[in-house]
């Protein structure tokens, strides 16, 4: 069962003082990380001035980095959010070479031909599955059988509504043969409580300042090592 670290997302030091931002930033922070209990790690890339980039000179140098202080593997995001224009977006991403997997949003405009330029660059893919209609686009690209892993992510669901979420998300997954391994976790309020689901189904999870800045506890997590060293307290990564 892989505990994956993700450290910033889109955020900046106004969600979290530790929130790491920099290339050097995110290199401490993932070897911190990874003597916490940490398996692999997720970032977002920035640039010199903290804006989030898809360029491969930002992103193969912030993911050598990191994996060089780390040495586990890192993945990055592909969030439309970054570059809007799919064209351009996809261009970005065929150049690049340094991280081992990434994220794609299966609600995001031309998921698919995204998955296919990173497959085509020898990158893997963490396929982003949001609800049961992200789970039949996954099978409807034919692609499922070639990602890294599913990433079964609610975004933005009320702790009490999450499990009968992900709940149907997985039966649909089951329902179409999508056999990939799964990675199950939560963001805000739904966090701790699919964290702790993700273990009861012995998969994959994963926890850090991009999903919460509280602890299972409630209280204001001094960090993305305290949040990782929590979650392996309660059996994620074992």
């Amino acid at each position: 069962m892989l505990l994956q670290a993700a450290l910033n997302g889109p955020f900046d030091k106004d969600l979290h003082p530790k929130l790491p931002v920099s290339a050097q930033e995110l290199a401490r922070d993932a070897a911190a990380c990874v003597t916490a209990g940490a398996q692999a790690i997720h970032v977002h890339p920035r640039d010199a001035d903290g804006t989030e980039r898809l360029d491969a000179r930002v992103v193969d140098a912030v993911v050598t980095a990191v994996r060089d202080a780390c040495g586990v593997p890192v993945g990055v995001s592909t969030g439309a959010w970054i570059e809007p224009d799919l064209a351009r977006r996809l261009e970005l991403l065929a150049g690049w070479s340094a991280p081992d997997y990434a994220s794609v949003n299966l609600s995001e405009e031309g998921a698919a031909e995204v998955m296919r330029t990173l497959l085509d660059a020898g990158i893997g893919i963490e396929a982003g599955v949001w609800s049961v209609e992200d789970a039949e686009r996954l099978a409807a690209c034919g692609l499922g059988d070639r990602v890294t892993r599913v990433l079964i992510e609610p975004v933005d669901i009320s702790a009490g509504d999450a499990v009968t979420l992900v709940d149907q998300i997985h039966a649909t997954l089951d329902r179409l043969g999508l056999s990939a391994p799964r990675l199950q976790h939560g963001d805000g309020e739904a966090t701790w409580v699919l964290l702790r689901d993700a273990i009861r189904r012995n998969i994959d999870t994963r926890i850090g300042l991009e999903d919460t800045v509280d602890g299972p506890d409630g209280a204001r997590a001094d960090g993305n090592e305290a949040l990782v060293r929590a979650a392996r307290d309660l059996g994620a990564g074992s």
